[in-house]
């Protein structure tokens, strides 16, 4: 064992990482596994480890024995008395219980325990009044198929996960391959995209739903429709917003032998069926009023879809997760960025959606070059006396709003502007009368959610081509947008403290760069406000892949330092 002694490991289960010891590099990436980042001051990073982080660790073949070992090897002062025992506990959970059919033609499910006296704990949970279980032996109950998501979303939210063995329908066969390249040579995956695809399918019986996590840039579109080309079945694909599924259909019918006959779009322009279909969240959970049905959930059932992917999971809303659980019997996957939830539902999505099958560390892929290398920095603008005196006596949101609206904002974002004159840069923030203002003072255009798609899509284009350097984008930008070219980000505002939207807005410039493969991101917050600390927690998820944000003062930028 290669003993470390980082950190400092507490009866709690929370673990403090000492961010200056030499072997900080090496415990980040052991605790990623199986721990959860939730504090990082500069000192120290506190670690929690939660029964979801250690059912997503044995999902991805982690053993208790294995975490142990390793806490044992980071732990100090070594590992508190009774916290080996309570690992050990929550991760033999983990397969306890198990769905199987009864038999193979059949609409009936067993829910099988390790034990009787498991069963019984099991048997008398009041959340499962509503499934209808009827016990047929000591470890074994019977249950409706149909019932399958809603028996698994309650066990877990009562910390029983189930290991689904229950299997999938085929669903409606459609072939399809890759097409081939300029040199006669079909499409091939990079490594890691093989290695993906090959966690979701599993071993026999155990893959068919589960989420791949990688960074933007990784290719996760390329994955998805590897899946897809391996399971040659009809398929639904779910997404964020409309230029999304623009680049969904682009990708399928330029990387795959699919017609665009065969592709189909459903969202609020087109509504489209096809074999292969790609829609929208927003389009799903539309309604006339809240108390009107969601008129477009029918999509789950027009065709015999055989897969289902769920692009950018982390955002699935929770008429989705309603939907999604009563269609157990049909193969799911799940594609993110980040398993992070402002909503706190992640076990939704372990339950409904399927565990983390595959995780590559954003790190790992810049260092092997498929992603470029990100040099992340903050700076602290000052508030002048008026701005200062509005936001003492502000109150809640409307004080955080002064801080985010700084004007002063603006000349830094001038000598960022100078600074990178030949790069293609995105300016992203939240408010539109502060974005406005922005690109009114830069001379840059502005794209936010009043702008027709259109031309949002033209502009996207003209950036692309290096004709237009400058954008200034509203939160539309968060998702799905491809620019490659883009290698600067400048951050003026955001969503509170949203892990999730900082993780999106640095995976705009993930692309790999031609050169140096260098890009830059800038986050702007007012100095000595309530930003500052909101900023500090935005940057949570990313410090936890290995980002370091170097802070700096409004003057420094000034100099040039």
């Amino acid at each position: 064992m290669n003993d470390i002694k980082a950190c400092i490991v507490q009866r709690d289960r929370t673990v403090l990482l000492e961010c200056g010891h030499p072997g900080f590099e090496a415990a980040r990436e052991k605790l990623s596994r199986f721990a959860e980042l939730v504090k990082s001051p500069s000192s120290f990073h506190t670690y929690r480890i939660t029964p979801l982080s250690l059912w997503n660790a044995a999902a991805l073949g982690c053993t208790a024995d294995e975490i142990a070992d390793d806490l044992s090897s980071l732990a100090k002062w070594g590992m508190p008395a009774g916290l080996q025992h309570e690992i050990h506990e929550l991760i033999s959970r983990y397969g306890k219980l198990k769905l199987q059919k009864e038999r193979l033609d059949g609409e009936r499910l067993l829910l099988m325990a390790s034990d009787s006296s498991f069963m019984d704990e099991v048997l008398s949970l009041p959340a499962l009044a509503d499934v209808k279980l009827s016990r047929i032996s000591p470890v074994e109950a019977r249950l409706d198929a149909a019932t399958r998501g809603r028996l698994k979303q309650e066990l877990m939210r009562q910390g029983f996960p189930v290991l689904d063995l229950a299997g999938y329908h085929e669903g409606q066969s459609l072939k399809l391959d890759w097409n081939s390249g300029n040199d006669g040579d079909a499409f091939s995956l990079r490594t890691y995209q093989q290695d993906a695809v090959e966690a979701f399918e599993g071993v026999t019986g155990s893959g068919g739903s589960g989420v791949l996590v990688l960074p933007c840039g990784a290719g996760k579109t390329v994955i998805g429709i590897a899946a897809l080309e391996r399971q040659q079945c009809e398929c639904l694909i779910l997404t964020s917003n409309t230029t999304s599924v623009e680049q969904w259909i682009q990708e399928l019918t330029s990387k795959t032998t699919l017609e665009s006959s065969d592709v189909g779009q459903y969202t609020g322009q087109k509504k489209e069926v096809k074999p292969v279909t790609v829609a929208t969240y927003q389009i799903l959970t539309h309604r006339r009023s809240k108390d009107d049905e969601f008129e477009h959930m029918k999509l789950f059932n027009e065709r015999n879809w055989g897969l289902i992917i769920y692009d950018e999971v982390h955002l699935l809303p929770a008429p989705v997760f309603r939907a999604t659980a009563d269609i157990q019997a049909t193969r799911r996957l799940g594609l993110t960025a980040t398993l992070v939830r402002e909503d706190g539902c992640e076990q939704d999505v372990f339950s409904l959606i399927g565990p983390r099958r595959y995780e590559m560390p954003w790190k790992e892929l810049e260092a092997k070059g498929w992603i470029a290398q990100v040099d992340c920095c903050e700076i602290r603008v000052p508030m002048d006396a008026a701005l200062r005196e509005k936001y003492l006596y502000a109150l809640g949101k409307e004080k955080f709003r002064f801080a985010a609206e700084n004007p002063a904002k603006i000349h830094i974002v001038k000598e960022l502007l100078h600074r990178h004159q030949t790069a293609g840069i995105l300016v992203i923030g939240q408010y539109l009368k502060q974005l406005q203002a922005i690109a009114e003072a830069v001379g840059a255009p502005l794209i936010s959610g009043k702008m027709p798609q259109q031309q949002r899509t033209a502009l996207y284009a003209s950036f692309k081509r290096g004709e237009t350097p400058v954008l200034v984008v509203s939160k539309v930008a968060n998702f799905a947008v491809d620019l490659p070219d883009a290698s600067v980000a400048i951050e003026i505002s955001g969503s509170f403290g949203s892990r999730q939207e900082e993780a999106q807005r640095l995976g705009r410039l993930l692309r790999p760069k031609a050169g140096d493969n260098r890009a830059y991101f800038y986050t702007l917050v007012s100095e000595s406000s309530r930003e500052e600390e909101f900023a500090v927690r935005r940057q949570m998820f990313l410090i936890e892949q290995g980002y370091e944000y170097t802070v700096h003062s409004a003057k420094e930028v000034r100099s040039g330092t």
